[in-house]
């Protein structure tokens, strides 16, 4: 007969060994909560959740999720993302955008219709042709696009005319954390429901290279951006920025809110003052590894596996120059030898291309606007 053993353990409590227990919960693959201890908030996930995106969910869209640590604060990284006209400009040879029918500069640049309504505690809602935007406050931020129906249109009339197959549609969703003042987090998804194929093949880090390209091209103009624009009274921010056209109506909505909810600015409490901390160089402000890569599992594990594929080619080159030089005349053949050699000289230039293409894509990658300009 089994027997049961039962052990009295003396449990000790010690408080320098407990931890701060705050109210969590999971949602969209994405873990929420909520900033304090206090004991009134146990149970505040039942009445306040988190925003919720029912896409991310959907099993009929794809998606990615990008994060990356950013060198500049909360409201600059959430008013960049608000903006779709710097695209063209900021973006330049990197992101593909509409291009008007006739050209009024190089970039592309052209006029874009955008409606703001209401604008309450709950954030606001724009309309733009194809797609409308949405502000849930104080960190998400995202659009939908709808190709080949207008995205007014009601869902009877819509049914009538797609009957067979639903239109496609696409998101761009963006949570933008603040994590200091001058520092941000951002995490970026942007679910579909068409090609969904070439999530299953293509690597999350062959898509997180584009990201990455496109958060530092204008990384740098944003750092001394944000420097400039703290120079202004938070309320007084139309002093120091002009924002004349209508695609600047969800910037316009986002200080509007924050000065009426947030009196202009980030409550940092007794945590931060409002000073910025000193312009790091131009190398670590933009170092993607630190800000991305060791906290992504698929960047990550290319990283290691590049690097290692790296040093061998390295190994191999040299092993067979040294097979060469130490091999007898006559011993190996003619074509064996130069085979060695220019497999040699191949795997050499290789580690070296290989060597750029990672430094380039997982370290460190600069974006001159005055080259890219000129």
């Amino acid at each position: 007969m089994p027997h049961c053993i039962f052990v009295i353990v003396q449990v000790h409590t010690f408080k320098k060994a407990c931890v701060a227990v705050y109210p969590s919960t999971v949602q969209n693959g994405i873990v929420w909560f909520w900033p304090s201890t206090d004991p009134q908030y146990k149970d505040i996930l039942t009445t306040k959740k988190p925003p919720s995106i029912p896409e991310l969910d959907d099993p009929s869209f794809t998606h990615t999720m990008y994060n990356r640590d950013i060198p500049y604060g909360y409201e600059i990284l959430i008013e960049n993302l608000m903006d779709p006209a710097h695209v063209p400009y900021a973006h330049y040879g990197i992101m593909r955008t509409p291009q008007p029918s006739v050209k009024r500069d190089r970039e592309g640049g052209r006029p874009l219709e955008m409606n703001v309504t209401k604008i309450d505690k709950n954030g606001y809602t724009a309309q733009q042709q194809n797609g409308k935007w949405k502000f849930l406050p104080p960190c998400v931020l995202y659009g939908s696009i709808t190709f080949g129906r207008n995205p007014n249109e009601s869902d009877g009339t819509a049914k009538g005319k797609l009957a067979q197959k639903p239109p496609r549609q696409a998101l761009l969703i963006f949570i933008c954390m603040p994590v200091s003042p001058g520092n941000s987090r951002l995490i970026f998804a942007s679910p579909r429901n068409f090609a969904v194929w070439m999530d299953r093949i293509i690597p999350r880090w062959v898509y997180h290279i584009n990201q990455n390209l496109i958060i530092d091209s204008d990384l740098y103009l944003l750092h001394v951006e944000e420097k400039k624009v703290l120079e202004a009274d938070p309320n007084d921010w139309q002093k120091i920025c002009f924002v004349p056209t209508k695609s600047d109506a969800l910037v316009v909505g986002f200080r509007k809110w924050i000065k009426k909810y947030s009196n202009g600015q980030l409550n940092w409490g007794n945590n931060f003052d409002r000073s910025l901390p000193p312009s790091p160089p131009r190398e670590q402000l933009l170092d993607r590894y630190w800000s991305h890569v060791v906290n992504c599992s698929s960047c990550n594990a290319a990283y290691k596996s590049l690097n290692a594929l790296q040093v061998a080619l390295q190994v191999f080159s040299v092993a067979s120059v040294a097979i060469v030089a130490a091999t007898k005349q006559g011993f190996l053949s003619v074509v064996a030898r130069n085979t060695l050699v220019v497999a040699a000289v191949l795997c050499f230039v290789g580690s070296k291309w290989l060597s750029h293409f990672i430094y380039k894509n997982f370290r460190y990658h600069d974006y001159n606007h005055a080259f890219v300009f000129h």
